[in-house]
């Protein structure tokens, strides 16, 4: 049978088996149908992108001076390299396969027609399309010579994101020579993501040490975990959001207590690391004790079994509900506009607010949803695809 034909008998089978399934997939299709016809009706001749087109710029980088907006495209093309190293790396093998072909076609539309729809500027568009270029580019190459680079050399790449995290955060504030830019002045999609990263980077590391302590044998260490853990995960986040940015400033002398925005991402940090650390405890309770106490009878010291023996496997177990926490905290950054910070929610009122853009919500609201979709998207994907690296079963294949 050819391919056309076995497509059409699967199909049958799974969606016209019988005449009540017939009824059903024939009603859902129209019901997709008309409301898709409705969105792209609206999308396409009703709704009025002009208020995305005017603040672009605000939506993406807030106040951020204009003259230095040179830092944050080298920067995007830093993390477009490394973002196209990685990817090409867990893949490997010079492959491209189905899922990151429809991911390469996602990317180049949202460079093409995405920066064609929001009318900007040549010079941008083709900035944007270098950007997309280089993360393909980096990924093919990556993923051709993966097998050919030492094994000392890759243990290195994931060294590369905290390296240009440091790299990051001096493009973004100043120093070395640059020009200091206050936090005061970020906001939009720049803020959202960098209080997110800031949390992530921070709360997975923090979120294992409170779940090693909470199943320590010292009393002191363990019940101090638990009463974190539940403390933090029975307040509200903006509660604790609005303590930060509160008692921080009446317990620190002026000169210590950090910036607005600092104060929010360490709240975001603590708050998520109890999350974190019930995930990895479920990663740990999984595990037969038996793995310990085997790392141990070979002579192993405690601190090298968990390191070497246990938290691997755990924190294999325990990936998809720590990624899972990682996206709702990228969403939960949605929170700070309530305190005052310009994040990408936080300007999108503001524009809302301006008699101008008067009745433009919904253009704008359904900007910030794909923005979102598309963040928690790729990590998602490379979630998955850090699950089939990390398989036994899977590499023992390979």
């Amino acid at each position: 049978m050819t391919v056309p034909s076995l497509t059409f008998s699967r199909l049958r089978r799974e969606l016209f088996a019988t005449p009540v399934d017939s009824v059903i997939t024939l009603a859902l299709l129209g019901f997709l149908l008309a409301v898709g016809t409705a969105f792209l009706r609206w999308v396409l001749f009703q709704a009025q992108w002009a208020v995305i087109q005017a603040n672009t710029t605000l939506f993406a980088v807030g106040r951020y001076p204009i003259e230095q907006q040179w830092r944050l495209w080298l920067l995007t093309g830093l993390l477009a390299a490394a973002s196209g190293l990685c990817w090409g790396l867990l893949r490997g093998r010079g492959t491209w396969p189905r899922n990151d072909q429809l991911a390469a076609g996602i990317l180049i539309a949202l460079a093409v027609i995405g920066s064609w729809a929001l009318k900007l500027e040549l010079p941008i568009q083709l900035r944007w399309w270098g950007i997309t270029a280089l993360l393909l580019m980096v990924r093919w190459a990556a993923g051709r010579w993966s097998q050919a680079l030492p094994a000392p050399l890759l243990r290195l790449v994931p060294l590369v994101w905290p390296v240009l995290y440091l790299v990051g955060m001096v493009l973004i504030s100043g120093g070395l020579g640059l020009m200091r830019v206050p936090p005061g002045e970020w906001g939009g999609l720049l803020l959202t993501l960098l209080e997110a990263s800031f949390a992530i980077l921070l709360c997975f590391p923090l979120g294992i040490l409170l779940a090693l302590g909470r199943r320590s044998e010292l009393p002191l260490l363990r019940w101090g975990s638990v009463v974190y853990i539940e403390f933090i995960r029975g307040a509200p986040l903006i509660t604790l959001l609005f303590l930060g940015q509160n008692i921080l400033g009446f317990l620190l002398p002026g000169g210590l207590a950090p910036d607005r925005v600092w104060r929010a991402a360490w709240v975001l940090t603590f708050f998520a690391a109890a999350y974190v650390a019930e995930a990895v405890r479920s990663g740990l309770v999984a595990l037969p004790p038996g793995q310990l106490e085997a790392a141990r009878s070979l002579g192993l010291p405690m601190h090298q079994a968990l390191i070497h023996v246990v938290l691997p496997q755990a924190l294999r177990v325990a990936l998809p509900a720590t990624v899972g926490q990682f996206i709702t905290l990228l969403q939960d950054t949605t929170l700070l506009s309530l305190i005052g910070l310009l994040d990408l929610l936080g300007t999108a009122r503001t524009v809302m607010a301006n008699p101008e853009f008067l009745g433009k919500n919904a253009e704008v609201y359904l900007v910030l949803a794909v923005l979102f979709w598309c963040c928690c998207a790729a990590l998602g994907l490379g979630s998955r695809a850090l699950e089939t690296r990390l398989n036994p079963l899977a590499t023992s294949k390979a």
